[in-house]
C-alpha cells in the first residue's frame, strides 16, 4: 500500500493539490485516506478507483511523472545505442532484463523521495544544515555564559584568597578552553565513526 500526501498524490495524477482537496469535500475519496489536515495521507490504489484513473505497474510502487517520462523515452528507442562486441559495457537496449531492471531501481529512486516528502510535511525530518545552525547558536551562548560564570568565580577566588583577580581568570579560562578543544576532538572522532542506525536504514531515505 502506497500511501501519499495531497501534494504527492496530485502530482501522480497530474492535477493541482487544490483539485485534491475540492474531491475530499465533494466525498470522492470517502475510505482513501487517514488522519485530517496535513497529516491527511492517501491510499494510491483507492484514490485511482475511487476517481477512476488508471494506475501503471510502476506508479504502484511508488513511481511518478517524472518515471513516466523516462519510461517512455525508452519504449520510443531515445536511449544511445551501446557500444557492441565484447567490450560492451551496457546490455542492448531492447534486453527486457535491462529495462525491467532500469524500471525498478527508478521506481525505488521514487518511492524513497515520496517516503521523505511525507516525513518532511509530518515534521519526523528536518535539514540537518538547519539543524547544525541551531546547535552552533545554543553552543555559542552557553559557552558565553559559563565564561562570565568563571570571570564571576575568579573575582570571588580573587578577594577571598587576596591574589590577582586577572592571574586567576586566565588560569581559569585556559583551563576550561584546553578542556573544550579535548571534548571536540573526542567528539569528532565518535561522529566520524557512528554508521547508520537501524532506524535509518529501514527508512530507506
Amino acid at each position: 500500500m502506497t500511501l501519499l500526501s495531497a501534494t504527492a498524490l496530485a502530482e501522480q495524477f497530474g492535477v493541482t493539490k487544490g483539485r485534491i482537496s475540492q474531491y475530499v469535500s465533494e466525498g470522492k475519496l470517502d475510505g482513501c485516506f487517514e488522519g485530517d489536515g496535513r497529516n491527511r495521507r492517501f491510499d494510491l490504489s483507492k484514490a485511482a478507483a475511487a476517481l477512476g484513473k488508471r494506475l501503471d505497474p510502476g506508479q504502484l510502487m511508488g513511481n511518478g511523472a517524472g518515471t513516466r517520462k523516462a519510461i517512455d523515452a525508452v519504449d520510443a528507442g531515445a536511449a544511445p545505442e551501446p557500444r557492441g562486441g565484447n567490450g560492451a559495457s551496457q546490455l542492448p537496449s531492447d534486453d527486457s532484463d535491462r529495462y525491467n531492471m532500469a524500471r525498478t531501481l527508478k521506481a525505488e529512486e521514487e518511492a524513497r523521495r515520496l517516503r521523505r516528502q511525507n516525513a518532511e510535511a509530518e515534521g519526523s525530518y528536518v535539514l540537518a544544515s538547519e539543524v547544525a545552525i541551531q546547535t552552533r547558536r545554543q553552543i555559542a551562548q552557553e559557552v558565553s555564559e559559563f565564561e562570565n560564570v568563571i570571570r564571576d568565580a575568579a573575582r570571588q577566588v580573587a578577594d577571598e584568597c587576596e591574589v590577582d583577580f586577572k592571574v586567576v581568570r586566565a588560569i581559569m579560562l585556559r583551563t576550561f578552553r584546553a578542556h573544550r578543544e579535548k571534548r571536540a576532538e573526542a567528539l569528532d572522532r565518535v561522529a566520524e565513526a557512528a554508521g547508520m542506525t537501524a532506524t535509518e536504514q529501514a527508512e530507506q531515505i
